[in-house]
């Protein structure tokens, strides 16, 4: 009886914390980008809520100068993002969440990669937070009606290839 006692509340326990996590997993998927004020890297203001890509996939990357994985991922990216826009006209931008103490490490670093991302300055954290950013790098994928329909948080050689994938599919959808 104890065993099935253990059985069934391990069973409990599983399916409950299962059902929570793919709950909370899903976080801002299926939802608009927030609509907050950004500066880009010349100091013009960018609405978040007007960000759109002609009906074309969209990444949003957040990432710091500090950030060792961050710079793995943007760059790597960078590698191929060329052709990505070839394929699929996706357009990437690159959030900084930088603060007051880092942020003049940005436009240098950007320039010196020659990426050609929009980058948009978060000081702050305001949209970081807004997005449901807990720590860098995180990447979101936004549909062409500007839903979020992928959320990937860290980096790890390779993760690149999935996120085209995605993009991939997203890009087949609207053909």
């Amino acid at each position: 009886m104890k065993k099935l006692s253990l059985l069934i509340a391990t069973a409990f326990i599983f399916f409950t914390v299962n059902s929570f996590a793919q709950d909370g997993d899903k976080g801002l998927l299926e939802k608009s980008i927030p609509d907050m004020q950004l500066k880009n890297t010349v100091g013009e203001m960018i609405s978040t809520g007007q960000l759109e890509n002609d009906g074309k996939p969209m990444i949003i990357s957040f990432w710091a100068t500090w950030c060792t994985p961050c710079k793995k991922e943007l760059n790597a990216i960078h590698d191929m993002y060329i052709d990505w826009q070839d394929e699929t006209g996706v357009r990437l931008i690159a959030v900084s969440v930088d603060d007051q103490r880092t942020a003049s490490r940005v436009v240098p670093y950007v320039d010196s990669k020659a990426w050609e991302y929009q980058i948009l300055l978060d000081p702050n954290g305001d949209f970081k937070r807004a997005m449901g950013v807990n720590n860098v790098p995180h990447t979101f994928l936004v549909d062409g009606n500007g839903k979020i329909v992928y959320s990937h948080n860290n980096y790890a050689p390779g993760d690149e290839y999935e996120l085209y994938e995605h993009v991939l599919e997203l890009s087949e959808k609207k053909d």
